[in-house]
C-alpha cells in the first residue's frame, strides 16, 4: 500500500504569513503552490518552489480565481477565454519559479471556489482541461473522480489523480461538506489520523451523518492553513507508516 500527501502552501502575501511552509514541507510529499491569483507573491512562490526541490517534493500548480481579497473562495463567472488564460498564467508563473530552482511543475490542482464550480460547471471544468491541454498535455490534475471536470480531463486523455482531504467531512453522496456548515472542517489530529488509514486500507469513509462512503484516493490533502496543521499532518503520516502504508509523491519530480 501507498499513497502521496499534498498540503496548499505559498500562500503568504508580503508581510502576511500564513502557514508554517517549512514544517509541512517535511511531512508531505507533494506541494499544491500558490500561484498569485488567490495568494501567494513572487517572491513567496520563488521561495517555496526551491525549498520543495530541495526537500524532493513535487511541486504542483495550485490554480484559482483571481481573487486575492477573498482567497479565492468566492465563485467567479468567469468565461471559458478568461479561465483558459487565467490557468495558464498561472501555470506559466510557477513553472517559470521551478524552473530556475532546478525542478518544474509537475501536476496541477484547482483551489478553493474553482475547484468545487469544475464538478458541476462544464464550461469552466473545460477551461481547465483545455489550459492544461495547451500547456503540457502529460500534467496530471490533481481531484475528485466525479464531475465535470473529471468527465472532461478523462474524455481528452489527461490523468486524473484522486485525492481525499484529512481535515473534511464528507456528505453521503462523496463531497466535501460546505464549510458553511458546522463540522465541516475536523480538528482532532488523532480521529482524522484514524480517518486516513481507514481510507488508505479499506477505501471508505465516514460521512458527516455517519453513513460509510467509498472515497478512491492516490493521496490525501491536509491543509496548511488550517489551526494545527503540521501536528496534523505529522500524526496522519505517523499512523499511515505505523499501518504500513508508504508515503510516497504520485508522480516523480520533473527535471526542466
Amino acid at each position: 500500500m501507498r499513497i502521496d500527501l499534498n498540503a496548499d502552501l505559498g500562500e503568504s502575501f508580503g508581510a502576511w504569513r500564513l502557514g508554517d511552509d517549512a514544517a509541512m514541507l517535511e511531512v508531505v510529499t507533494s506541494a499544491n503552490v500558490a500561484c498569485g491569483f488567490h495568494a501567494g507573491d513572487p517572491l513567496t512562490l520563488a521561495r517555496t518552489c526551491a525549498a520543495a526541490l530541495e526537500r524532493g517534493v513535487v511541486v504542483g500548480a495550485q490554480v484559482g480565481y483571481r481573487d486575492l481579497a477573498g482567497f479565492g473562495r468566492r465563485f467567479i463567472d468567469a468565461t471559458h477565454a478568461e479561465l483558459r488564460a487565467d490557468v495558464l498564467y498561472q501555470l506559466g508563473a510557477l513553472d517559470a519559479m521551478c524552473r530556475v530552482a532546478g525542478g518544474r511543475v509537475s501536476y496541477l490542482k484547482p483551489h478553493g471556489a474553482l475547484y468545487h464550480a469544475v464538478l458541476d460547471h462544464e464550461g469552466q471544468a473545460q477551461a481547465v482541461v483545455d489550459a492544461v491541454l495547451a500547456y503540457d498535455a502529460t500534467l496530471p490534475i490533481l481531484g475528485l473522480t466525479h464531475g465535470c471536470l473529471y468527465a472532461a480531463a478523462s474524455a481528452a486523455g489527461l490523468r486524473v489523480v484522486p485525492e481525499a482531504f484529512a481535515d473534511r467531512a464528507y456528505t453521503p453522496d462523496g463531497r466535501l461538506l460546505s464549510r458553511r456548515q458546522a463540522g465541516a472542517v475536523l480538528h482532532d489530529a488523532d480521529e482524522v489520523a484514524t480517518r486516513m488509514v481507514r481510507l488508505a486500507t479499506t477505501g471508505e469513509l465516514a460521512a458527516y451523518n455517519g453513513n460509510v462512503v467509498a472515497v478512491q484516493a492516490d493521496s490525501i490533502c491536509t491543509h496548511g492553513d488550517s489551526p494545527g496543521a503540521v501536528a496534523m499532518a505529522r500524526a496522519v503520516r505517523a499512523a499511515l507508516e505505523g499501518a504500513g502504508v508508504a508515503i510516497r509523491p504520485f508522480v516523480d519530480a520533473a527535471a526542466p
